[in-house]
């Protein structure tokens, strides 16, 4: 234990002189009639009472004074015991809200363990130092920034809640941490995750770094894959994928529902770091299916999943070719695709397709609608092409995108790929250490993709992941068209092409709130935090107020990367000083300051007001009794 402000004691040990002195000093003498035969002997008596050691006796109120003066005394020389913490000037907090920080293998749950961890933090601060809040898990979030008042801090970080979606890439928080530390000394940065992040390679501090590892439990069963499939007129599949991400054994009962009707249950019995499939067939007529584990383990988010029936409809595709056998061939494994080629450039596209793509091949002006853009040889206004990649060696982005969803780059090489920059709309899904070969996002209200390598320049064609690609790209440029393609990860924004009939469109969430949207050049966008529940989503396409069409939408919580929720205990990340940010607190200095002056000041109050009653213990008899006579006349 130490103290802040130790010269403090000379001033309360001023007090508690004072406080003796007045008791010694204080004449105690009351008149009184008395008969003069016994006046000389009470003055002697009265002498002897005043004098100053005499009258130093036991008292109580005395003994309470002194009590809270000591108390005081220990108050202000702010006594504090040394803790893991920190106790820099300058307080950097990064908090994960990713989906695996929903377990609840810690009280409430690992976000909630974690802000209580952060809260706790700011509290160790000294005077004057200032704090800042990250949080990731989806977009970056900076609701503090470099401030004193404790009030807001504390608002920022109870204000932090969970996203299903996003992942959790700590690069950005990272990069800005750092930036932020540079430019004062004393900083520090606070880590409070499960581990379960991904950290940029080389990631390193000129700061001190104090992690914070959240979670005790691998205990993780999960749905990872679920779909409703017609593979024949008349023949409806079920097909479901449960996985076990902990280190032990488990039987857990799946439970299958169709269109709010209990279908049946299936006992599965899954072993470690095992998947267990269910194949089933199942009555046509069903059009929507929810798989939900029955039991319990530590992140119960992903223990139900939802899959609709494909649409019958046809999905139009316009192809603006030169000629490509390989993307033809994957496009007609499609059932659903129905392709309209075009083998020349120069034609003008005015009418909105729901996708376009343009293999090598860049009309004036881009049609409208989303596109897939394969082996541009020149920049356009989404992107600049400022050069080519000699035989880049591909591999998947660390953000387990769902693009790349059953697809294996590591025996697929590339001749040469466009070197693609200044798209800050778009995310990196294949990446090289040249550049990235393969991004996609959201702008102006379309999706786009850019593939920056002809097919014909790789042997990505021969492999069995070319059409499992383009089926994901397909199903992420044309979303709501059923099945896979109707299945969207949480918090991504919603965005699709309509027909001029349609003056509105209404989004049902699974809560049953409704938003509504109008078309902007024929696109409709949705926000993607109106779609961070897991359910599944209705959308009305209206026509002068009245339902034209629907679609329907599924959001699943199953991430892989958030499915494994077995804490890590050492985050591969550069501090001053050298070595990796450890957990423990062999690996941790106790630099942080857990004071408990407020503690005494409270029981110092408590005490003040024990001395007052005391101290008025008379008057408030003559209060009793007065109020006692006034009910007895009453």
């Amino acid at each position: 234990m130490g103290f802040i402000a130790p010269l403090m004691f000379i001033a309360g040990g001023t007090v508690l002189a004072g406080i003796v002195a007045m008791y010694i000093l204080r004449l105690r003498r009351e008149e009184r009639t008395v008969s003069s035969t016994f006046l000389w002997n009470q003055l002697v008596r009265d002498v002897e009472a005043n004098a100053p050691w005499q009258r130093l006796r036991h008292n109580w109120l005395l003994w309470l004074q002194l009590l809270i003066a000591l108390l005081l005394a220990f108050a202000i020389a702010r006594p504090f015991r040394e803790t893991v913490g920190v106790s820099g000037q300058n307080l950097i907090v990064i908090i994960d809200r990713s989906a695996s920080m929903g377990a609840t293998d810690v009280e409430a749950n690992r976000l909630e363990a974690a802000k209580n961890e952060a809260i706790r933090l700011v509290d160790q601060l000294p005077d004057g130092a200032r704090a800042t809040i990250m949080a990731i898990g989806g977009e970056l979030d900076v609701p503090a920034a470099a401030t004193t008042d404790r009030r807001e801090i504390r608002d920022a970080i109870e204000g932090i809640e969970l996203r299903l979606g996003g992942g959790s890439d700590m690069s950005q928080a990272l990069s800005l941490a750092g930036a932020l530390a540079a430019r004062e000394e004393e900083s520090e940065v606070a880590i409070l995750t499960d581990g379960q992040v991904t950290v940029p390679m080389s990631a390193t501090l000129p700061a001190k770094i104090r992690y914070f590892p959240v979670g005790s439990s691998n205990n993780n069963q999960a749905i990872a894959a679920i779909a409703l499939n017609e593979l024949a007129p008349g023949t409806l599949t079920f097909f479901a994928r449960v996985t076990n991400q902990g280190q032990e054994r488990v039987t857990r009962r799946l439970l299958v529902t169709l269109d709010g009707t209990l279908f049946n249950a299936y006992d599965l019995e899954i072993l470690p770091g095992q998947d267990q499939t269910v194949n089933i067939d199942v009555p046509s007529t069903a059009s929507t299916v929810e798989a939900r584990l029955d039991g319990s383990d530590s992140l119960p988010s992903d223990d139900v999943a939802w899959a609709i029936r494909p649409s019958s409809d046809a999905i139009p595709v316009r192809f603006v070719t030169p000629g490509n056998r390989f993307l033809a061939t994957a496009l007609g494994l499609m059932p659903r695709v129905q392709v309209s080629a075009y083998l020349t450039e120069t034609a003008t596209f005015t009418d909105t397709a729901l996708l376009t793509i343009l293999d090598a091949s860049l009309p004036e002006p881009l049609p409208p609608g989303n596109l897939l853009f394969i082996a541009p040889y020149r920049s356009t206004e989404y992107f600049s092409v400022t050069g080519s990649l000699d035989r880049p060696v591909p591999r998947p982005a660390p953000t387990d995108d769902p693009l790349l969803r059953n697809v294996e780059l590591g025996e697929v090489n590339i001749l040469k790929s466009a070197r693609i920059e200044n798209a800050p709309w778009a995310h990196t899904v294949i990446d090289s250490a040249a550049g990235p070969l393969l991004i996609a996002g959201e702008v102006d209200g379309r999706r786009i993709a850019v593939l920056g390598f002809d097919t014909h320049d790789s042997d990505l064609p021969l492999n069995i992941s070319f059409p499992l690609l383009i089926a994901n790209l397909v199903g992420y440029l044309a979303p709501g068209t059923g099945g896979d393609s109707a299945i969207l990860p949480p918090d991504q924004e919603l965005a699709f092409a309509v027909t001029n009939d349609i003056s509105g469109v209404r989004l049902i969430q699974p809560n049953g709130e409704t938003h509504e949207a109008t078309p902007n050049n024929g696109l409709i966008s949705f926000d993607g935090s109106l779609l961070k529940q897991a359910g599944i989503y209705s959308v009305e396409l209206l026509n002068d107020g009245v339902v034209a069409r629907s679609q329907r939408y599924v959001v699943n919580a199953y991430r892989e990367s958030e499915a494994k929720i077995t804490p890590v205990q050492v985050l591969d990340v550069a501090q001053i000083g050298g070595g990796q940010v450890g957990s423990s607190e062999t690996t941790q200095a106790k630099a942080g300051r857990e004071e408990w002056w407020r503690w005494l000041a409270l029981a110092a109050l408590i005490f003040v007001l024990i001395e007052w009653v005391f101290a008025q213990r008379s008057a408030l008899t003559r209060l009793k009794l007065w109020w006692n006579a006034r009910r007895s006349a009453a």
